[in-house]
Parts: C-alpha cells; sequence; structure tokens
C-alpha cells in the first residue's frame, strides 16, 4: 500500500514540475508591457526577485488597493521587488477592453509605477499559463479581482493572498520581507 502512495506522490510532483513551465519553471514565459510591443520575458527581467502577482481591474471596488501595491512595490524595490499586475475582466468584466485605457486609469488615478502587463484571462479554461502554473503550484485560483500571489528569488510560490487582504496586512508584508532576506540563487557563485 505504502509503495501505491509514494508512486502516486512521485507523480503529483512529476506533473506539478511540468505545469510550472518545463525547465525554465513558473516565469519561463513572456508578456508584453500593458499597451506595449515588445515582451518581456519574465525569468530574465525578473528571476532572482521576489514577485506579488496580482490580477487586477480597474472598475473593482477594490481597485484603491493599487495605492498599496505602489507604496509595496516603491518601499522594497531597492531590495529586489517588485509587484506585477496583470489586468482581466474575468470577474464581471470589470476591465476596460482597451489597454491604453487600463494604463491611463491606473497611473493617473493610482499613481502605479510598477510593471502591468497586457490584459489576460486568470480562471478557467483560458486562464494564461502563468495563472495555470500559480493555481497548480498553491491550489488556489482567484475568486475575485486582487488575488495576490507571491513568489520566492526561487521562483516558486511563497504564499497566496485572497482578494479582500490588503497588499499591505501584516501577514502579506512580514512573508516579502522573509523572501527578501533569503539568498538570491546563484549569488554565492554556486
Amino acid at each position: 500500500m505504502k509503495s501505491i502512495v509514494y508512486g502516486m506522490s512521485a507523480v503529483l510532483l512529476l506533473l506539478a514540475g511540468m505545469a510550472m513551465g518545463g525547465e525554465g519553471g513558473l516565469l519561463d514565459r513572456s508578456y508584453r508591457p500593458l499597451a506595449g510591443k515588445a515582451p518581456v520575458h519574465l525569468a530574465t527581467e525578473y528571476g532572482g526577485k521576489v514577485l506579488l502577482i496580482v490580477n487586477t481591474a480597474s472598475k473593482c471596488g477594490l481597485a484603491p488597493q493599487f495605492e498599496a501595491l505602489e507604496a509595496l512595490n516603491a518601499k522594497y524595490a531597492p531590495r529586489g521587488f517588485a509587484v506585477l499586475g496583470f489586468p482581466s475582466g474575468d470577474f464581471r468584466g470589470q476591465e476596460f477592453e482597451d489597454e491604453g485605457r487600463i494604463r491611463d486609469f491606473c497611473t493617473l488615478i493610482y499613481g502605479v509605477k510598477f510593471p502591468m502587463f497586457e490584459k489576460v484571462h486568470v480562471v478557467g479554461e483560458q486562464a494564461t499559463p502563468l495563472y495555470r502554473d500559480l493555481l497548480a503550484a498553491t491550489g488556489d485560483a482567484p475568486q475575485w479581482n486582487f488575488h495576490k500571489y507571491l513568489v520566492g528569488r526561487d521562483g516558486k510560490v511563497v504564499g497566496s493572498w485572497p482578494s479582500r487582504t490588503p497588499p499591505d496586512d501584516p501577514d502579506i508584508v512580514a512573508a516579502i520581507e522573509r523572501a527578501l532576506d533569503a539568498p538570491v540563487p546563484g549569488a554565492d557563485g554556486r
């Protein structure tokens, strides 16, 4: 019986590893910056950083969270942290269709300077590969806008918080600080 359990565990770990985007991991994919043209390879641009990945929506009642997200980004960026925003209209269509309007709303209303990427699907069969992998890693799919996933310097998910948890919640801040204290992979010469 134990061998069946161990065998099934090995298969599940193998499948989870395959779901993480193969050899390059969770961040081995590219997305266009919001209203931009050239895709950004996430692993190249953000590998070794601590990331808070958030599905956003401009017309959501939780949109004021943009301010706290920007404050976290500004405070911790010098230590190797970034918020990555992924606009989505998956929940009641609460995002503009036009990416230029999304960009203008975020920057003019909330002063967002953290990286925002192209509008994507974050749930269901149309979910972008990044969000499918976040679900596989955590078992948590966004239930609404502003779900937060914390990714450590090693590219692995270290936390997931529901939409109503504010970005500056003490648990999120503590998790960010713990993740920032971890060594940068490869920084020790190995």
